[in-house]
């Protein structure tokens, strides 16, 4: 087998295995974005999105993920680590990414309004900056996009449906003569 092919194959893996973090968000409410970061072949922090729970804005799949392996390791770098996550990182996650040293980024769906590992722009990969992560991109994108899709129909129905409820209840608590 090839290391190109192994490569790959490790990383449809862990991708699969962020997949179901993105469901424990889910199943939370949150959007569905899970995040592994591996060392050696071993998980060494996981995460989430929880900013609704948490009623905090920096509380993404990353940076959950990227504190349960700095706990893990006892070290604020996780100097080549691999982090693995649903969703290309936002602009907040790239930049602790950066700061963590973190050796590569696989990621699944493109985020197209802010993703910052070359959609809308690449911090992971800035000339200015001094530490640079590889990006491998892409892997399971259809299924990882999907699952991001389908929670978003479902959210705009549910508010959809909210709405509609709301105008009902207020039209028939009218008076009638």
């Amino acid at each position: 087998m090839s290391e190109e092919f192994s490569h790959l194959k490790d990383d449809e893996y862990w991708i699969r295995y962020a997949l179901t973090l993105a469901d424990k968000a889910e199943a939370m409410g949150e959007v569905p974005v899970g995040a592994v970061i591996v060392s050696d072949g071993k998980v060494i922090g996981e995460g989430w999105n929880t900013p609704i729970t948490d009623h905090d804005p920096s509380a993404h799949a990353e940076m959950a993920a990227l504190r349960a392996a700095t706990k893990t390791i006892e070290n604020y770098r996780a100097i080549d680590a691999t982090l693995y996550v649903t969703l290309e990182p936002c602009p907040m996650c790239a930049g602790a990414i950066v700061h963590g040293r973190i050796k590569r980024v696989v990621f699944g769906a493109w985020d197209e309004k802010t993703g910052a590992a070359g959609s809308v722009m690449n911090l992971l990969q800035h000339e200015h900056l001094n530490h640079n992560v590889e990006i491998t991109s892409g892997i399971l994108a259809v299924e990882c996009g999907e699952k991001l899709s389908a929670f978003f129909r479902r959210r705009r129905k549910e508010i959809k449906a909210a709405k509609k409820a709301r105008r009902e209840s207020l039209q028939g608590g009218e008076p009638t003569e």
